[in-house]
């Protein structure tokens, strides 16, 4: 392990689901009559001795858009792992698409860590044009405009270390400020790309998602995802359902709701 440093435990939970899609939602340039992957919404936590860290915060049955399925509160999740969302310290927001940052106020004593420029993105002349903001939800922004007026926002301005084991890292591509999230564990350093990579796909054939905000950056993101990394098994996609089947659930009676990231994958 590194340094005498306590790995984290690490998990997925997964909140929702979207069944019916095309290649053409999945990849720029893929076929609008082309059957594509379906996507599933994740939440991450992070736990050890001294720490926990949960990474997002999903959104809620009001935010529902068509065609996605609500399984479970994101919180609800959390607490089938133990954890008390009201009771969380450190919430690791990525990117502040309604899918990742709504759900706020079930973390009561949170404080956010942000990207400085996916505030700035989120609120500024970007949000302009209907192309940018339709994965925004104002209500959203506003929650959190609102916390960092409270003091519960901690920003960060590239790649930065938040405790021994455990760092956030400025990727880009997908919005400006998104960023993913460096995890030491039992089995090495894991990375969370959140929406870096939605599926396995975009990283590993170069076919970048459509939802992006600079196409250049999210493929060198790719890249620099997989050099964050103990090796490219241990990057973990944002979206893809594939997380759920590669990886063990931390108990039977969470079969279909978690797994862990901690531990090996059962299959490539």
């Amino acid at each position: 392990m590194s340094d005498g440093i306590e790995p984290f435990e690490l998990f997925a939970i997964r909140y929702a689901h979207h069944a019916k899609r095309s290649a053409a939602e999945n990849f720029i340039g893929g076929d609008v009559h082309e059957d594509g992957s379906a996507l599933d919404y994740f939440v991450w936590v992070a736990r050890r001795s001294d720490r926990v860290f949960v990474i997002d915060t999903g959104f809620a049955e009001k935010a529902l858009r068509p065609g996605r399925q609500l399984l479970r509160l994101p919180s609800d999740g959390v607490r089938a792992l133990g954890v008390a969302p009201e009771q969380v310290e450190d919430v690791i927001i990525t990117h502040l698409h309604y899918d990742h940052a709504g759900t706020l106020d079930a973390f009561a004593r949170a404080r956010f860590h942000l990207q400085d420029r996916e505030m700035a993105y989120a609120t500024g002349r970007c949000m302009c044009h209907p192309a940018l903001r339709h994965a925004f939800a104002v209500d959203d922004i506003a929650a959190m405009v609102r916390h960092v007026y409270a003091g519960r926002v901690a920003f960060h301005d590239g790649d930065e270390e938040l405790v021994p084991g455990l760092s956030v890292h400025h990727i880009g591509g997908h919005t400006a400020g998104i960023q993913s999230v460096r995890v030491l564990t039992r089995r090495g350093f894991v990375v969370l790309a959140s929406d870096a990579s939605h599926l396995y796909a975009n990283m590993e054939e170069g076919r970048p998602f459509p939802i992006v905000y600079n196409v250049a950056d999210m493929l060198e993101g790719h890249r620099r995802l997989q050099r964050l990394a103990a090796s490219p098994r241990h990057v973990v996609p944002g979206h893809d359902p594939l997380v759920m089947r590669r990886y063990p659930p931390p108990s039977r009676a969470l079969e279909g709701v978690a797994v862990r990231l901690d531990a090996e994958p059962l299959s490539r």
